[in-house]
């Protein structure tokens, strides 16, 4: 008897059914995913789509702002992001590893706040690169913000070889020397020899990886530990790089390269 009522038991209101239905008349989700469609709510987005800017060369040499992160998604499928290393874990002594998120405390009447600063950087290595501030009260929403920042601004920088010992004519440098400030810190990126590397610090090695640069010496000043600001000011040193006026005598064996196109 008591193997009967644990039989008719499972016939009870709201136990499942071998159709995926109980009773009650809930439906569990179907496992299959339908694939979304961008559909842009922005001028922008819409000329993008009926292509009046087929590469992100045209929309950023346009002056045009990226509004929309499915814009960047759709013009350059192939882009790569990275996260930053801007916090620090609790360790003995003061060390501790880094990590991509950097917690602060707001002091109100009710307690303390938590908040978590995050940094992601992007690029199709051929000349564009993007940074990304995210900070919300979680890590993930303050990561997925960062990710969004990071795909609607966008630059695009000017490649070459500066160096007075090469002068090869390959993108594979800067063509001339240029500065970053943010705060107290001040990014010097100076051009470099082919086979040099990227002699750089670790977080902006990220930074200029997605560039699409290969060899560079950079000079750092003030409290360079702030990782926010020293990335901040880095990307305002490859922001110089397409503002910079050049004389035609200065282009001369250069290489310069804007974006993935050549001068």
């Amino acid at each position: 008897m008591a193997g009967e009522n644990n039989f008719r038991g499972q016939g009870q209101r709201g136990a499942p059914r071998r159709d995926g239905q109980r009773r009650d008349g809930y439906r569990r989700p179907q496992a299959e995913v339908e694939e979304k469609v961008w559909v842009p709510k922005t001028m922008v987005g819409k000329a993008v789509l009926a292509g009046k800017y087929p590469t992100m060369r045209d929309l950023i040499i346009s002056g045009k702002q990226i509004p929309e992160a499915e814009i960047t998604e759709y013009l350059i499928p192939n882009l790569n992001t990275e996260l930053v290393n801007v916090g620090q874990a609790k360790g003995k002594f003061g060390g501790g590893r880094r990590k991509t998120s950097k917690p602060t405390q707001k002091k109100t009447r009710e307690g303390n706040k938590m908040s978590f600063s995050m940094i992601t950087l992007s690029g199709n290595k051929e000349g564009i690169v993007g940074f990304g501030f995210g900070k919300s009260r979680e890590t993930v929403p303050s990561r997925e913000k960062s990710l969004r920042n990071a795909k609607k601004n966008l630059i695009m920088i000017r490649r070459g070889c500066g160096d007075w010992g090469c002068f090869c004519g390959s993108a594979h440098s800067i063509p001339f020397a240029v500065e970053g400030r943010e705060g107290s810190v001040t990014v010097r990126l100076m051009p470099a020899p082919k086979g040099t590397g990227l002699v750089v610090e670790g977080e902006l090695k990220k930074m200029l990886e997605l560039a699409g640069i290969k060899d560079v010496w950079s000079k750092t000043f003030g409290q360079t530990k702030n990782k926010i600001n020293l990335v901040k000011a880095g990307f305002n040193a490859l922001k110089q790089l397409q503002t910079m006026k050049l004389t035609p005598q200065a282009i001369v064996g250069r290489g310069i390269k804007d974006g993935d196109k050549n001068e």
